[in-house]
């Protein structure tokens, strides 16, 4: 092995675990303890700091430093980094130009292999159909927030109203919470957190919130109702309680899989012919519920359950009524 050959190997170990004897080292690379000691001299020359200890179960660790040193990467870890630095764009924050420069530089050194299975990978991001673009989400904020959470520090912060609202000043007066976790979600990044003033779990869009300073007293973790977060957080997207929603119906719908499968959203289709199919999911109302059915534009028959048809009753009886309005008019 040549000495830049083991010098990466070395390095590699160092990765994997916390901790290394020396004589374990010596005996991976086929080495002296020497040999391993003038190494690690030579890698902390590039920039790693390396501790060492003394003693019969001494060792060498491998910590972080001050400056940014040369990064090893085996094939599969350099292609995982460059797809996620291709789609970074999506997760809404303000990264985008940073990730392209970083992606630049990262397939600049890659070997023509794993750059040839980079290149296969065009990645395009698209929305959702009649999702609005995503805010993007200032930097400096989310590197704030996570910082308290880590640090388990009181927040205080300002919420701007939603996009649209007629004023721009922040909500009064501002907000103190305990911050538990950070999400994100289609682009959208939202704060978890105990909300003090309110003494219930409240959720936060990350793009509303302007953090102020200096922070408040540390205080003990919690954890949100049902452990978590991901459920959590999908039942307040719902309105619910838990992650389900409160109305599930069944309609047939006399289009083929094919047109409905697009615009199914979370439901399920399951085909009848080629010209009709079920289609069940959820919704916060039976008569909301309804109302995501009719979008299809189709001729449709209520499969179950009684509730959707009575919804279905109600919104034909405020439909006709709506009519007649236009009419006489």
């Amino acid at each position: 092995m040549t000495t830049t050959s083991r010098l990466l190997t070395l390095l590699s170990l160092l990765q994997t675990r916390r901790d290394w004897p020396g004589s374990l080292l010596a005996s991976r690379l086929g080495v002296s303890d020497r040999t391993v000691r003038r190494d690690i001299d030579r890698l902390r020359e590039m920039g790693y700091r390396i501790r060492a200890s003394m003693g019969p179960d001494g060792g060498y660790r491998l910590d972080s430093g001050d400056e940014l040193p040369p990064l090893l990467f085996d094939d599969d870890q350099a292609l995982a980094v460059a797809v996620a630095l291709r789609t970074a764009p999506a997760v809404g924050a303000e990264i985008g130009e940073a990730a392209l420069r970083a992606l630049g530089t990262l397939r600049q050194v890659m070997p023509s292999r794993v750059r040839h299975r980079l290149d296969t990978l065009d990645v395009t991001i698209v929305r959702r159909p009649n999702e609005a673009p995503a805010p993007t989400t200032d930097l400096d904020v989310l590197v704030t927030l996570a910082q308290t959470i880590r640090d388990r520090q009181t927040l205080r912060f300002d919420y701007l109203p939603a996009t649209g609202a007629t004023t721009t000043r922040a909500l009064v007066p501002p907000r103190r919470v305990e911050p538990h976790h950070l999400v994100s979600s289609h682009g959208r990044w939202y704060l978890v957190c105990w909300d003090l003033d309110r003494e219930d779990w409240r959720l936060y869009r990350v793009d509303r919130v302007r953090p102020r300073a200096p922070h408040g007293a540390s205080f003990i973790s919690r954890s949100v109702p049902g452990g978590d977060v991901d459920a959590f957080v999908s039942a307040r997207f719902k309105g619910a309680a838990v992650d389900a929603w409160p109305c599930r119906g069944t309609v047939l719908l006399h289009l083929p899989a094919r047109d409905v499968l697009p615009f199914a959203g979370e439901g399920t289709v399951v085909p009848i012919d080629d010209e009709s199919c079920t289609l069940e999911t959820g919704s916060w109302s039976w008569v909301s519920l309804a109302v995501s059915f009719a979008l299809f534009d189709a001729a449709m028959e209520v499969v179950e359950p009684p509730e959707l048809e009575t919804a279905f009753t109600t919104l034909a009886e405020r439909y006709a009524a709506a009519s007649r309005k236009v009419t006489e008019r």
